[in-house]
């Protein structure tokens, strides 16, 4: 390895962004004990500007030592894509119409278990969510889920470890419910075009087994908190339901929205004609949820600048391992970097066995709940269920905890079975 000194200082920027994310409590603290400057440290305490500000950073150095041409030219060749299609896809996702016909559905089935409403619903929210997004993209589905618990659970004063083990359990089961298709989950997208992987190949070899372990996740979620999630109230009933048209619009923007999700000029075209859309029928409107929507764009677009000055120590480590370590090693690089990164890597490099190939993705999508930065739709369930933890902030370390026993099943899943 010849780094240069801009790579080595992406990679320390990289660690110190990676140490922020850990570190998001202290800077609410130091909110509350300066409050002359507490509005910069509430603004360094929102992880989803973690990564944005330290590739501002990077870029004032690229300046500095490199010139304005290279580092305009760095970002011009970054892929922005992925980011654009999260903020479209959150917004659009986060409307009452789409929002009301995601939640009576899953109240339908939710209806039919032998369990108590509030049991079988945030059951119901854990499982079908989860393998939706393999149709309607991991973002999706990770915003339609984060907001329905929210309306229905993190509204209410919930114990810290069903808060946290909740919030795992989605992650990882988001991660892994994307593998079902070849377009939905980041990590796959990466590299089913390049591997030849097709629908087929990704049912039989990933699905299935993702499927057991996002139903065994989220039953012993729903075992565990049985007690706490009967004793909560029930969500309030919509005044004014939004007539079926107007759903079926929203319904088809979003479809829109994912059938071009590699096209920013043609998703955010109808993007931006959707925003005109919603507010000529404001009455049936929530207020957009651009905010966060916004912030999530942000990150994402910070991890691609900061990730793009990573393969030089990436690669060599991924790839000098074993097809059979590789999937614990993926796993765990995962927690520190995009689990997108890992894969688009390996993509790369030719020759790679298919057990490689199969070991690789299958330890990216599991270690994918373990970090808010180790998986992309991660971000937007963060910044819509955070109001709902102390502080109105997410603990790194008390995510991995809660993340832990739902890795642990999708590993055996993915190796075992």
């Amino acid at each position: 390895m010849h780094p240069t000194s801009i790579e080595l200082i992406g990679a320390a920027l990289f660690g110190i962004a990676v140490l922020h994310t850990f570190s998001t409590g202290l800077f609410e603290r130091l909110a509350n004990r300066q409050p002359n400057h507490a509005g910069i440290w509430h603004l360094l305490g929102e992880v989803e500007v973690v990564f944005g500000f330290w590739a501002m950073v990077l870029v004032l150095f690229m300046f500095v030592i490199s010139g304005k041409d290279d580092a305009t030219r760095y970002l011009d060749t970054r892929n922005f894509t992925e980011p654009l299609f999260v903020f479209a896809i959150m917004v659009i996702a986060g409307t009452r119409p789409i929002l009301q016909f995601a939640g009576r559905t899953v109240s339908l089935l939710a209806r039919r278990l032998p369990l108590s409403p509030n049991v079988a619903l945030y059951l119901v929210v854990l499982t079908v969510v989860p393998i939706l997004g393999s149709f309607v993209t991991e973002p999706a589905a990770m915003t339609l889920a984060a907001l329905m618990l929210r309306e229905n659970f993190y509204r209410h004063q919930l114990s810290s470890r069903l808060k946290y083990f909740t919030l795992g359990t989605l992650f990882v089961n988001i991660s892994i419910g994307g593998t079902l298709t070849t377009f939905a989950a980041p990590p796959v997208l990466m590299v089913a075009n390049v591997w030849g992987w097709n629908a087929p190949f990704m049912l039989t070899t990933f699905g299935w087994k993702a499927a057991i372990a996002i139903v065994l996740n989220a039953g012993i979620a729903a075992f565990w908190f049985r007690k706490e999630l009967a004793g909560i109230g029930g969500a309030p009933e919509r005044v004014d339901p939004v007539p079926l048209p107007l759903v079926l619009v929203h319904l088809a923007f979003l479809v829109v929205v994912v059938v071009f999700s590699h096209h920013p000029a043609m998703f955010m075209g109808a993007f931006l004609f959707f925003l005109g859309f919603s507010q000529a029928y404001g009455r049936y409107q929530d207020p957009l949820i651009l905010k966060e929507a916004l912030l999530v764009a942000f990150f994402l677009g910070g991890l691609v600048v900061l990730g793009g000055q990573q393969a030089w120590w990436l690669e060599p480590v991924l790839l000098g391992l074993s097809a059979d370590a590789v999937f614990y090693g993926a796993a765990a690089l995962t927690a520190v970097t995009d689990n997108a990164a890992l894969t688009y890597l390996a993509s790369l490099v030719d020759g790679l066995s298919p057990q490689f190939q199969v070991a690789l993705v299958a330890g990216a999508v599991t270690g994918g709940g373990l970090t808010i930065i180790a998986n992309a739709p991660n971000p937007a369930g963060a910044a819509i269920l955070r109001e709902g933890f102390d502080d109105g902030s997410i603990r790194a370390e008390l995510l991995l905890l809660g993340a832990l026993l739902p890795t642990v099943v999708a590993a055996c899943a993915f190796r075992l079975l």
